[in-house]
């Protein structure tokens, strides 16, 4: 049965979304895939449950940031509060370094590092609360219904979407020429107390043979899972893609890659 729906054509599987969802066999647990300039949804996994989301946060993180036509050039020094006490994960920016906010916005989205987020909401006209307001503002200007954000990194378990939501959140997040061109870094070197250091994209997609990544997010929990958000070009057409707990950072690209091949094979028939 499998085979056969798999050499259905792009237009059967555009009408097909149920057979598709059936046939690829995501290991992911919530998935949607969905065609940008049609707004068809080729596949659809369990894409409205409201699950956690861990650092996919970081996209609604830096649209609110940026939403406040802030100073970019302006320093943000890393300060004790900005530490991950609920998950006590680790971070290569220390306690005490300077940095610009554009360097800071690079570090949470590109290598998602939580102490880069957390500043972001502190220094956030207004302080956290504000950032919070107008992340629910965001939230609700987007149509996510299905969407709650407590919290700046994603590191609370309370932070929930669907995935049909978070497509939303990425076709918005592409709008943004700052997203798109530092979700699509491979790696950027951050001088930090005299020293170089070296961070790298969170997805090993960006830059790999055969991707054109238009748009990308990764996340982490416990709760959550492995997750990722991307858009990309194939076959001349583009596609966000939304995949929600994995059980391994490995399933998730294993099911990318699935998806990838698919419409591939559908395009070329």
């Amino acid at each position: 049965m499998y085979s056969s729906i798999l050499k259905v054509t792009l237009a059967s599987i555009l009408l097909m979304c149920s057979s598709v969802q059936a046939a690829i066999q995501l290991n992911s647990q919530h998935a949607i895939v969905v065609r940008d300039d049609t707004g068809q949804v080729l596949l659809n996994k369990d894409a409205d449950a409201a699950v956690p989301i861990a650092s996919l946060t970081k996209l609604m993180t830096a649209m609110v940031v940026l939403d406040s036509k802030p100073d970019m050039n302006e320093k943000i020094a890393i300060q004790a509060q900005d530490v991950d006490a609920l998950k006590h994960s680790k971070s290569h920016v220390p306690v005490g370094a300077t940095l610009s906010r554009a360097e800071v916005l690079h570090l949470a989205l590109m290598s998602s590092d939580n102490r880069a987020a957390a500043s972001l909401a502190r220094t956030y006209p207004g302080g956290n609360a504000a950032f919070l307001q107008a992340v629910d503002r965001k939230i609700q200007a987007l149509g996510m219904h299905n969407t709650v954000i407590r919290e700046a990194t994603g590191l609370s378990p309370e932070n929930v979407a669907s995935a049909s939501d978070l497509a939303k959140m990425a076709m918005a997040a592409s709008k943004y020429p700052d997203i798109v061109r530092i979700t699509t870094d491979r790696s950027d070197a951050v001088r930090m107390n005299g020293r170089t250091v070296l961070f790298r994209n969170t997805n090993r997609l960006v830059g790999a043979p055969g991707w054109d990544v238009l748009l990308s997010k990764t996340g982490f929990t416990n709760e959550a899972g492995h997750c990722l958000i991307m858009r990309f070009r194939q076959a001349g057409a583009r596609a966000t893609l939304v995949l929600l707990n994995a059980g391994a950072s490995s399933s998730r690209i294993f099911d990318a890659r699935h998806i990838r091949q698919l419409l591939e094979r559908g395009s070329a028939r």
